[in-house]
């Protein structure tokens, strides 16, 4: 009886340990990033530049400001990144099985990441409409303030005030862009790993350091032209005859493209990487810390 237990523990570790790890890693990584990011807010909505927003908010709301809305953000990463590393780590596994234990070839890998990137979308879409409404609460008129104390608050409030559904709202064009996003992060990542240890010989840190941002960029460069859509559609206002300039994401990719031509969908790509890659490189530094941890308390 104690053998069968031990067996069976034995076998759900193995399977839930990518979640955990994904889970950890992405919250670990939102605990070094949020201060950064909350910045980076308050600069695009014209306070001023980085070290004078830093400094303002330091003066004026004290240390806890670079940590609002930290618990929608690890709500966030413990939802759509568990979600999304966990799966990644689950097909593959299974496609290299597939493939007779021989390294995935890339398109296998892209196609992967953008189910994996679907999976954790669809399910951290509520946690993300939290972070970005308790972020976007702090510019609002008092008046118009939701004043939610946490993540969990904000969601109950949500269903409460708007209906289960609504935690999917806008669920479209996010999942879109994370399909994207995760096929460049996590193709890419595996790809690098394989190019620097195996190829060229790196070493352990070198080759996470320069796999993670490798993987920043191709994230952000995968993820900018649907951004790019989203951003336009949202921002969108009717004519004097009351049109709307687009009809749909489909209809602005093919009117931006047709003006503007490929490059027009990476307007202010250096700003966007800023903003995307670090996330992605604390991500799996932190992951391969886990990992190493675990493998030497053999786990």
């Amino acid at each position: 009886m104690g053998d069968e237990k031990k067996a069976k523990s034995i076998g759900v570790w193995p399977t839930v340990k990518p979640f955990v790890n994904g889970g950890t890693s992405g919250m670990l990584a939102t605990c070094v990033i949020q201060p950064i990011d909350m910045i980076k807010v308050r600069i695009q909505l014209g306070q001023g530049s980085a070290g004078s927003v830093a400094r303002n908010m330091l003066k004026e709301e004290g240390f806890g400001a670079f940590y609002k809305g930290l618990s929608a953000g690890l709500l966030r990463q413990a939802t759509y990144t568990t979600a999304r590393l966990g799966s990644f780590k689950i097909l593959t596994n299974k496609a290299i099985e597939a493939n007779d234990g021989k390294p995935l070839p890339l398109y296998q890998k892209a196609l992967c990441g953008l189910t994996a990137g679907a999976i954790g979308a669809s399910v951290g879409s509520p946690a993300d409409l939290a972070l970005i409404r308790m972020q976007a609460d702090a510019t609002l008129p008092e008046a118009q303030k939701r004043h939610y104390k946490n993540a969990f608050h904000a969601l109950s409030r949500i269903v409460k005030d708007e209906g289960v559904l609504a935690l999917w709202k806008g669920a479209g064009p996010t999942v879109v862009r994370a399909m994207a996003l995760n096929m460049g992060m996590l193709a890419s990542y595996d790809q690098s790993v394989e190019l620097f240890k195996d190829n060229l010989g790196f070493g352990e840190a070198a080759t996470v350091i320069g796999a993670s941002t490798i993987s920043g960029f191709f994230a952000a460069a995968c993820s900018l032209p649907f951004d790019y859509v989203k951003t336009q559609i949202q921002k969108m206002q009717p004519d004097a005859e009351g049109k709307l300039p687009y009809s749909g994401s489909l209809d602005c990719a093919l009117k931006t493209l047709k003006s503007g031509g490929p490059f027009k969908f990476y307007t202010g790509f250096p700003v966007y990487c800023v903003r995307i890659a670090p996330h992605v490189m604390m991500t799996w530094i932190f992951l391969n810390q886990i990992q190493k941890l675990e493998k030497s308390v053999g786990l």
